[in-house]
């Protein structure tokens, strides 16, 4: 025994995407309640810093807490950064199933995002019904999976005291 550990399999060693960005800021604006400023600001840096525009994202992984609060604040930022073209990429929101896993939301969209991005499957914001008003006009994943040809993906994911992260996933090539 050498005590050096086992190399990867193949199937822990395969590329499942390439991270364009990633932009954090924090926007202090309060201890629990988002600042829809400090979420546009992280929008608009990530997809500056990847070298993409937001028409050119197929898929929105929300951080999506279920809460009307931060609901609202994070449909109004996508609305406003994305614009005329915030009816286009599919959004779901995996806390739905999930529930709140804390510091680990973000990571768990980035697992999300990027198997969608392999399989072209995107699962269902579970239990949606009536989106907020900000949000009536954005293409929610709800009831079954959808399917769909994807290849860049924006994972959203904010916290207590305005912290503010959003990363940008391309899909690998094969």
């Amino acid at each position: 025994m050498t005590g050096r550990p086992a190399p990867p399999s193949a199937a822990c060693s395969a590329v499942r995407g390439l991270l364009r960005s990633v932009y954090v800021n924090c926007d202090g604006y309060h201890v629990t309640a988002p600042d829809v400023a400090g979420v546009a600001e992280a929008l608009v840096g990530a997809h500056r810093l990847a070298g993409v525009k937001s028409e050119d994202i197929d898929l929105v992984m929300l951080h999506g807490t279920g809460t009307l609060l931060n609901d609202e604040a994070e449909a109004q930022a996508i609305g406003q950064v994305f614009g005329a073209h915030a009816g286009n990429p599919l959004m779901t929101a995996v806390k739905s199933m999930t529930g709140h896993t804390s510091g680990g939301s973000g990571l768990l969209g980035l697992i999300v995002a990027l198997s969608s991005l392999e399989s072209g499957r995107v699962p269902p914001t579970v239990g949606l019904r009536e989106p907020v008003e900000e949000a009536a006009g954005f293409r929610f994943v709800r009831g079954e999976h959808a399917e769909a040809a994807l290849r860049l993906a924006q994972v959203n994911a904010f916290g207590f005291g305005g912290v503010n992260a959003v990363a940008v996933v391309e899909r690998a090539e094969k």
